[in-house]
This record gives C-alpha cells, sequence and structure tokens, in this order.
C-alpha cells in the first residue's frame, strides 16, 4: 500500500462536512464516503444550469458530460468510430474534451455526428456548442496543468478525482518546503499522516489550496483529518478512485509571493497488506522536502530505500539504501528538488 500527494503524496478526495472545531470526524467522513461513492465529485445542477460555461468551453464541457453518463472510455469511443470506418485517435478525443484542440475539418465534423449517436445525444447536440475556428496548431494546456500533465500523465487519478478544477489545480500558489511525517501501525499498514507545507503566492489574492491524497487500498480510509494551520473547507472521499481531495483556506488573502503555512494530519485505518512505500510528487521544483517514515517496534522493516521517478508509474531510479535510528524511523531530506516523484520504500521480512 502506498500514498501519493500533490508535490508529493496523495489520497484523493470525498466531499463532507467539517466540525465546528475545523476537523472533519469519522463520522462526517463516512457519510462524505457515502456521497462520493460513484467515483465523481459532487456538482451542484441547478446551480450549472443558471450559470452555462462560455462558448468556447460548452462543447468539451458537453462532451465530457456525455462520456461520463454513458460511462465509455475514449479507447472504447475511439473503436467504435473506427466501426463506422472514422478514425479519431484517443489522443484527440483527450485534446476535445479538454478543450485544447476543437473539431474543425470536415472529417473530424462528421465524427462529430457519429459521436452523438454513440453517446446518444440529439442529432447537433454537441456540433451546435462548436466554437468559432480557431488559429491553426494546438492550444496549450494551462501552465498548472500542463506540469501536472509532465508528472502525472494522461488521465491520472488525481485529474479524475479533481474533475473540472484540475485544469487550474493550485495555479496561484507553488509549494516552497515540505514536510511529511508518515506513521505505521503495528500490522505495518499506515495509520497517520501528517504534512506542513510551506506555499508562496504567484499571484496576489491567493487564499486556498487544494491538496490530493490517493490509497493503493481501497479498505484503507481517511478516519479523521485535523488542521492546525490554515482552516479545513470542503472534504471529498472517492471510494472508487481512493482518493481524498481536501481544500485548505489560509484565512487571508495573500500578497504576490507572500508565503503560509499549511498543516494538517489524517488517521487513516488499516489496510489489507501492509504499507510499502510512500511517495509525493511535484509539479515545480521543490526548496526543500523532508519525508520521515516512523515504524512500529512490532512491524520493523528489513531494510528501506529512497528513490526518484520522473513519472507517476515511471521505473524508479536514483535508488539508495537508507538507514534506520534508535526512534525505529528513517529520513529522507533533499534539497533543489526537481519535478519528479519522491519516494521512500521499504521491505518487510516476510520469511518464518
Amino acid at each position: 500500500m502506498s500514498s501519493r500527494m500533490e508535490a508529493g503524496v496523495g489520497l484523493p478526495d470525498a466531499e463532507g462536512a467539517r466540525s465546528a472545531s475545523g476537523a472533519t470526524n469519522a463520522r462526517d467522513l463516512r457519510m462524505a464516503l457515502k456521497a462520493g461513492a460513484a467515483g465523481t465529485p459532487p456538482h451542484d445542477e441547478s446551480s450549472a444550469a443558471e450559470t452555462p460555461p462560455p462558448a468556447s468551453d460548452a462543447f468539451p464541457a458537453a462532451l465530457r458530460e456525455a462520456l461520463g453518463r454513458r460511462g465509455l472510455s475514449l479507447e472504447r469511443v475511439s473503436e467504435r468510430l473506427r466501426a463506422r470506418g472514422i478514425g479519431v485517435s484517443q489522443a484527440t478525443l483527450s485534446s476535445w474534451q479538454r478543450g485544447r484542440s476543437q473539431p474543425e475539418r470536415a472529417r473530424s465534423l462528421r465524427a462529430v455526428e457519429v459521436l452523438e449517436e454513440i453517446l446518444d445525444l440529439p442529432g447537433g447536440a454537441l456540433r451546435s456548442l462548436l466554437g468559432p475556428r480557431r488559429p491553426r496548431g494546438r492550444v496549450a494546456p494551462a501552465r498548472g496543468e500542463g506540469a501536472a500533465l509532465q508528472v502525472l500523465g494522461e488521465d491520472s487519478v488525481v485529474e479524475k478525482a479533481l474533475g473540472e478544477r484540475f485544469r487550474h489545480f493550485n495555479q496561484e500558489t507553488g509549494s516552497l518546503l515540505i514536510h511529511d511525517v508518515v506513521t505505521l501501525g503495528a500490522s505495518g499498514t499506515l495509520s497517520n499522516l501528517t504534512t506542513t507545507n510551506v506555499l508562496r503566492a504567484n499571484r496576489a489574492g491567493a487564499d486556498r489550496a487544494l491538496f490530493v491524497l490517493s490509497f493503493d487500498d481501497e479498505q484503507a480510509e481517511p478516519l479523521d483529518i485535523r488542521v492546525t494551520s490554515g482552516r479545513l473547507g470542503e472534504v471529498t472521499y472517492l471510494k472508487g478512485l481512493k482518493s481524498l481531495v481536501m481544500e485548505i483556506h489560509f484565512g487571508r488573502e495573500l500578497a504576490k509571493l507572500d508565503t503560509t503555512v499549511v498543516s494538517y494530519a489524517v488517521d487513516v485505518s488499516p489496510s489489507r497488506e501492509p504499507a510499502t512505500h510512500y511517495e509525493r510528487w511535484s509539479r515545480a521544483n521543490l526548496h526543500e522536502y523532508l519525508q520521515q517514515v516512523f515504524f512500529h517496534p512490532d512491524a520493523l522493516p528489513s531494510g528501506c530505500r529512497r528513490y526518484f521517478r520522473d513519472q507517476v508509474g515511471s521505473p524508479p531510479r536514483a535508488q539508495r539504501r537508507i538507514s534506520m535510528n534508535d526512534s525505529h524511523s528513517t529520513h529522507v531530506l533533499a534539497s533543489r528538488c526537481k519535478p519528479g516523484v519522491h519516494g521512500v520504500a521499504w521491505d518487510f521480512d516476510t520469511g518464518e
């Protein structure tokens, strides 16, 4: 079992109410889990109807909604189009639903008409939403989205958990320093994650940030969240994505280049299998990253190592063994961290 998050580790979210103390308790989180069990962030249909998206965003928004309603993957849609003699790649379909490009040529417009049939939409439902012809060339993703895609890849758990928010994911702030404390229980499973994050505003007016944590085991669920620096806003646990999404308010609006500190702790229910590693991903340079892992005296590993990945899911490299101290903990301190995934892995002796 592992955990991954923005700038490093993560748990995808679910939406839940917070208590008056600023912490979300186990009862609230389990109610939120039920609300988010379908795997899609909750939304307010009435407000969406009152404020339709701009014309330039209407087509990708409608396409994403139709795909989600039908439960079809881009691979399956591409296959159905090809079966009707229209070749449109998954990459092109992904670009259309993200709003990076739009169908304009005759063949692409024909594909849209067939898409309407595949997705059980009225004729013209998608084509009528196309905006004016765009300049030739691929539309670049937003700065924050492009950087995140380089590390996370396409259609990542984080992107699915955030939905529309992924395109502008934390563009107003950037992390300078992150300190993760990972605590394992007697069974070797993750029991607590405590994080301190020093953020700097990229523009004036920043007053909140999103944090995404992802678990490998669906049995590992957040039981309690405590924010000690900042104020907990919306919380969503998406069981289908095994992810926790938290919005934390700074308590004030930051001036450009101003800094703030966000600190939180998440208690986790035991998973089926012992944890084997912990990762944090970062889309930008970090001044410093410190990860500490505390093991229970009854579940000590036979060895620990640090590693780096260029992208989530890519082979680890720059692996190096690290030692434990008398407090049954190990740590990694990295300075001037480049974008990528920083992790610590460990092995439990399974021999009798």
